[in-house]
């Protein structure tokens, strides 16, 4: 957590050496610098301890029997997968490739879904209605007598509206991911010139009064039986739209839908939560957010058989 977290502080940090390299020359930008260096050591000793892991089991699973290769093979992990692709082709899966891989995979998948499903607990707890309307909807469609699965999704669109407002009002990258222009093009009216890093506000579109109603209220009915979804560009567009969006939205349903269906929420001591946002590449809670919960009366026979 630790690493993910600094990654993202620091992959959104301005350095004023950046913008004035004169500055330089005055050692400007050195704690920047430092904790560059001290997270660039641990992000290296966390990803190759992964890998040396990951070869040490596979080593005893060789030395075991035919049995324990089989349960090895079913639970097979990225690492243990690009690992033996190594074995063929080492130049092009080296420690330093998989590294890299697997750090992009931890940073850009687990903190935007934790961030998310942050604003999204937040929002429900500062509108209680829509909370019991989501819940009144996960009991309907699933009842009491079972855990929410994946397959229930699509008989949930109140839940995917409250996901969807959540993304809408709090995009895990509000600037998205920066681009560089690789020709001269001209967008509505503005020549971007070649070489130039392309920032796109997600955050304004997604709050634009021309498109959307009311842009700053949480509304999750406004997604029922509308096309608005189509502007909403919370994972980007095009080719070059992030490719980890479907497992996002796989696991922003069943996880949220889950504490949903199984818990009542409050907040600490009743109190008005902080809905202030932090800066970074990501956009966290300023303010981690502190719930109350409890089992559900309806549900607590079906929690104990877990």
């Amino acid at each position: 957590m630790e690493v993910a977290e600094e990654t993202v502080a620091l992959a959104g940090a301005s350095n004023i050496r950046d913008f004035f390299p004169f500055l330089r020359w005055l050692d400007y930008g050195r704690e920047v610098r430092k904790r560059l260096t001290r997270l660039d050591r641990m992000r290296d000793e966390l990803m190759q301890g992964l890998i040396d892991d990951h070869r040490r089991e596979s080593k005893e699973v060789k030395q075991g029997d035919g049995g324990e290769e089989q349960d090895e093979a079913k639970k097979k992990t990225t690492i243990a997968t690009l690992l033996s692709m190594q074995k063929d082709d080492p130049e092009h899966h080296s420690d330093h490739i998989i590294k890299s891989l697997i750090t992009g995979l931890l940073v850009a998948g687990t903190d935007t879904s934790v961030a998310t499903m942050e604003w999204a607990m937040s929002l429900l707890l500062t509108n209680p209605e829509t909370l019991r309307k989501a819940q009144a909807e996960i009991d309907a469609c699933v009842g009491n007598n079972r855990m929410l699965e994946e397959s229930d999704l699509p008989n949930l669109p109140y839940l995917r509206g409250v996901i969807n407002e959540t993304l809408r009002l709090y995009p895990a990258a509000p600037l998205l991911v920066p681009h560089e222009s690789t020709e001269e093009c001209t967008v509505d009216g503005v020549v971007v010139p070649p070489r130039t890093m392309l920032l796109v506000n997600a955050y304004a579109i997604h709050r634009d009064p021309k498109v959307w109603e009311e842009p700053n209220k949480f509304m999750p009915e406004r997604f029922e039986g509308s096309d608005k979804e189509g502007w909403m560009i919370p994972f980007g567009m095009g080719r070059r739209r992030c490719p980890g969006e479907g497992l996002a939205l796989r696991m922003m349903g069943p996880t949220l839908g889950t504490l949903i269906h199984c818990f009542e929420w409050e907040t600490v001591g009743h109190e008005e939560l902080d809905m202030a946002e932090a800066s970074g590449v990501t956009m966290p809670r300023a303010v981690p957010l502190v719930a109350i919960c409890r089992p559900r009366q309806a549900m607590i026979h079906v929690l104990s058989e877990l």
